[in-house]
This record gives C-alpha cells, structure tokens and sequence, in this order.
C-alpha cells in the first residue's frame, strides 16, 4: 500500500510546477477499472496501436512499483490489456498501468489489486505482431510523458511530474 496523498494537494502545493509545465495534469477522460483507486510509481512507457505484445513483455519484468503509461492512440478497435494482463502486472509489482486505450475481461481486473486506468472498455482482443515502441516520450490525450517521471492518480486525476514529489499531508 503507498504513502496517502491526494493529487489535489500536491497541485495545490506545486502550483509553481503547474505553470512551467513541470507537472502536468491528464485531462479527466479516464476510467478507473482496477481494484486500487490510488497509486504512484516512476513511469516506465509502451506505444502500441491495437497490438499488446510490447506490453506483455514489458509486464513480464520486474515492476518495481512502477506505473506503465501505455499509449494506445486512442483506439476503441481493440483491447490492449485484459485479466490475464492486469493479473500479471500485479504479480511482477507494477503499480499501475494507465492506457490511453481500452481494456476487457473488466470482471477479472476489477478483482486485481492494481490501478488500472482506460478509456473504455472493449471485447475485441488485440493483434499481437509485437508493433511499437517501448520508453518512448509519449503524447498522452495532448499532454507530454517520458520514461523515468512520476505518475500519482487517485479519485480526483492523474498527475505527471518531472520528480517525485513529496506526499506528507
């Protein structure tokens, strides 16, 4: 279990990392579907379009509490993570994994004790041809995110800094 915080209080204390783009904010467009609603870690990323073979294997490594940011571009043609997925991530200690894309099997990963951020749901599975790229610098829904920053999300959003912020109430 993480330290509390909420993202609402370290906007509110980073106000200054807000306006020079230090910390960023993603526009509140995703679902939550895991079974914890409050997670952090260090960003580690996949681009991929339809095809989660990139991410089954960047799930497979050590997570290390961190967060993967998976961006999907937005497709609602596919799935690109379901149970079997959410399940593994949660085995190899991911924190999270946040997906500017859909999930399935939403039953399975809700029993999961991982944050799990999407768009939406979809039952369509994906390709799996091993397409994109792995620690790319992202475009997630117009906000930039690289490899090695920090990710905070709770109930109120997801917060993207250049470092990892302090979490004291």
């Amino acid at each position: 279990m993480h330290a509390l915080f909420s993202t609402c209080d370290l906007c509110d204390a980073h106000r200054e990392a807000l306006h020079n783009n230090e910390l960023r904010v993603l526009p509140p467009v995703f679902r939550s579907f895991g079974k914890i609603n409050r997670f952090r870690g260090q960003i580690a990323t996949v681009q991929c379009r339809d095809d989660n073979a990139l991410i089954r294997s960047t799930l497979e490594s050590a997570g290390l509490a961190r967060v993967l940011v998976v961006d999907g571009a937005a497709s609602m043609k596919r799935a690109l993570l379901g149970g079997k997925l959410a399940a593994l991530a949660a085995q190899n200690g991911w924190a999270g994994v946040v997906i500017n894309g859909c999930v399935r099997d939403v039953n399975e990963i809700q029993q999961v004790p991982i944050g799990l951020l999407a768009l939406a749901a979809m039952p369509a599975p994906p390709d799996k041809q091993g397409h994109g790229m792995v620690e790319a610098v992202l475009n997630i829904q117009d906000v930039i995110v690289r490899p090695g920053e920090w990710l905070y999300a709770d109930e109120d959003g997801v917060i993207i800094s250049h470092e990892q912020l302090g979490l004291a109430l």
